[in-house]
């Protein structure tokens, strides 16, 4: 059996490990410490006495700070054991393990305590597929520290483990030869400094200080500060509240800086993707505008600062492009240049004009949209510049260099998520239906930028016949009247790809389709063959393609989810959201904890516990932020000009909810709605 695998986050830097919080790196698994992408701690193991230790319990402080509460020995020890250990565990841009030992016999004690360590320095891209490094290690008995080091040219990554008393130190760990009173402990804490490049000479008391400063009042109070910014959830569903806190703290912990950038934004997700993803930075913002909008600038800045500005076929680099990821990994520095600053994604450039102007509509900040004009008008002008690879009007994608990069570069981005229904994979330049849908968005709130902040009407006009025309041209190519659905894609001579799947829901969203040909694409979105039970499946079922597990041919993405929502209340479904809404509430609360990126595609009447994905991230952000996005939803939540507009469509079962304190260009607002059980039952107590 699969052993439980823990976890502590801060923005980039996490560490996994066992119950025990012993660290033993699988080469399959990213088991260990891990900072920018590199594998810092691949071994720490604790011993006392030559004995692993075995957990008793844990206390989950925060996603920074756990303990735990542990004995030595098998299971058969547990019960009066004269010795006990305490491991208190936080990680800041640094780890920090404070060890206790007691002592609970009238005698005084003796004991061998040993952590093994170790590092193998790892790019995580080469977990599965590991190889061998050459590190140096020193080990200083003075100096109470083991210094573990990887240079490669210019590459320099260092692992540096002190302790606050004496210890034996050799080239696998430290020993420490102790006795203790009796009822007494013992205490050493192990500072575990991460250095990218040159020597870490620091003071163990300073680095010691510095981290239990940031943790005690940096990090504790970053996050209250957090919690208390975002709307307060009052909710009669038992759990809700909780499980909207849990989303809150997640996307907490899924923040980090970029390096020469001093302001955070969120990451993807634990434990594949923990660095910036344009498109899942992009949609994290989106969905979380009424809860914690001050996401959005920083992304937007950091997105603008990083768009590209030249032709680079080994990057996908265009003029205008959104990058599609930035990491710092060994694997990036060397060789495969796409593994660290990549653009190979079609979607980030239209998403990140909607952002620009979602955000202003939510915040009324129009000193950011005059700032990012020249970003913005660069991004549009890539759209119909580079986006437009046969000359048909469509944005399509293709890689510039076949050696590498994403073979699909639209949200489906597995190699096998664009297919039609008999399992067919469309030629290349491929034009997604979704990507269609964002275009058309970001010329329209691209026209009323231009109209209202940058001054250039014959602009707006421009960019307003342009969404009409591809709004016109898209209902004409992609429609499939005999099923009445539209096309997952169309290849580059113009032909549908014809599967039905969960991306027609985006369409809703973006508002392309027309309100004659919604009402069957509601039916679809919800009907049996694409609705679970537990949520909308990315493909539909009776298709060869099909697989439950499928990660983009049949699993279900609570991200997705929310956008198909989200769309389905734009044109007045609200049944049809509400049923979405509330499957994706019972699969979060079900499974407890964070929300995955995403779960089998299985229908409920045969799981009634959601199958999770083994490679699915967890947390994850636009998923954390898919259950804030889905709360707007279900409250209606929507900017119109300075107030707030409250037009709920609360799920059965729900009850009554209240979102007190939404910020926005309003100040604060409050929201409050109820289901109608709800009601029934409070008229029937007004009886």
């Amino acid at each position: 059996m699969k052993q439980e695998l823990l976890h502590v986050i801060a923005g980039n830097v996490f560490a996994i490990f066992d119950a025990q919080g012993d660290i033993e790196a699988d080469p399959r698994e990213p088991v260990g410490l891990f900072a920018y992408d590199t594998r810092f701690l691949s071994h720490w193991v604790l011993r006392i006495n030559g004995e692993r230790i075995n957990a008793l319990s844990r206390d989950d402080m925060t996603y920074f700070e756990t303990r735990f509460f542990l004995v030595p020995g098998a299971a058969s020890h547990y019960v009066d054991a004269d010795v006990s250990i305490i491991r208190h565990r936080s990680i800041h841009d640094c780890l920090h393990e404070k060890i206790t030992v007691l002592n609970h016999s009238p005698q005084p004690a003796d004991f061998t305590i040993r952590m093994e360590m170790g590092s193998d320095f790892t790019d995580i891209a080469e977990i599965g597929h590991p190889r061998e490094r050459a590190v140096e290690i020193t080990a200083d008995s003075a100096n109470r520290q083991l210094m573990l080091r990887y240079q490669r040219q210019r590459f320099v990554r260092q692992t540096t483990v002190r302790s606050t008393v004496d210890a034996d130190v050799d080239e696998r760990g430290m020993t420490f030869r102790i006795r203790i009173p009796p009822e007494g402990k013992w205490e050493t804490d192990l500072h575990v400094a991460l250095t990218m490049g040159g020597a870490d000479g620091q003071d163990i008391r300073d680095s010691l200080e510095s981290h239990q400063r940031a943790v005690r009042t940096g990090m504790r109070e970053s996050l209250t500060d957090w919690m208390n910014q975002a709307p307060q959830l009052v909710a009669e569903r038992e759990g809700l509240e909780e499980m909207y806190r849990g989303s809150l703290a997640d996307l907490a912990a899924l923040r980090y800086r970029p390096l020469s950038y001093d302001t955070r934004v969120p990451i993807a997700g634990l434990p594949w993707a923990m660095w910036l993803c344009g498109r899942h930075s992009i949609f994290t913002c989106l969905e979380t505008l009424a809860f914690t909008p001050q996401l959005a600038p920083a992304t937007l800045r950091m997105l603008a600062f990083m768009q590209g500005g030249q032709l680079d076929d080994d990057l996908d680099e265009e003029p205008g492009k959104i990058l599609a990821h930035l990491r710092y990994g060994e694997s990036g520095a060397f060789g495969d240049r796409a593994s660290a600053l990549y653009y190979g994604a079609a979607d980030t450039t239209p998403l990140f004009v909607v952002l620009l102007d979602e955000y202003e509509r939510w915040s009324g900040d129009a000193d950011l949209v005059r700032e990012l004009r020249h970003p913005a008008r660069m991004a549009l002008d890539w759209i119909d510049e580079y986006g437009d690879l046969t000359g048909d009007g469509y944005v399509r994608y293709q890689r510039r260099n076949e050696r590498h990069g994403a073979i699909n570069q639209g949200w489906k981005d597995s190699p096998d998520g664009i297919a039609s229904a008999d399992g067919q994979q469309p030629a290349f330049p491929r034009a997604t239906c979704e990507l269609q849908g964002y275009a058309y968005d970001a010329k329209r709130r691209g026209a009323r930028l231009a109209r209202e902040f940058w001054g250039d009407p014959a602009y707006a006009d421009r960019l307003e016949r342009e969404a009409a025309a591809l709004k016109d041209r898209f209902n004409r190519d992609f429609w499939l009247p005999r099923r009445e659905y539209y096309a997952l894609a169309l290849d580059p001579y113009g032909e549908p790809v014809d599967a039905l799947a969960s991306n027609m829901g985006h369409l809703l969203w973006s508002g392309i389709v027309p309100p004659d040909r919604a009402e069957a694409v509601a039916e679809h979105l919800v009907g049996p063959r694409l609705f679970s039970g537990w949520g909308v499946r990315t493909f539909a079922t009776g298709q060869r393609p099909y697989n439950p597990v499928g990660v983009h041919l049949g699993a279900v993405w609570p991200a997705d989810n929310a956008l198909i929502a989200a769309g389905l209340r734009r044109y007045r479904f609200d049944t049809q959201a509400a049923t979405v809404a509330g499957s994706i509430f019972d699969l979060a609360q079900t499974l407890g904890g964070a929300v995955p990126e995403a779960i089998a595609g299985h229908e409920r009447s045969l799981t009634k516990y959601p199958v999770q994905l083994p490679g699915a991230a967890r947390p994850q952000a636009w998923s954390s932020g898919a259950l804030l996005s889905l709360l707007a939803t279900t409250l209606g939540l929507r900017p119109t000009g300075d107030n707030l507009l409250v037009n709920p469509a609360v799920p059965e079962g729900l009850g009554r909810l209240e979102l007190l304190d939404v910020p926005g260009r309003w100040g604060h607002a409050d929201a409050y709605a109820r289901d109608r059980t709800s009601e029934s039952r409070h008229h029937a107590r007004l009886r």
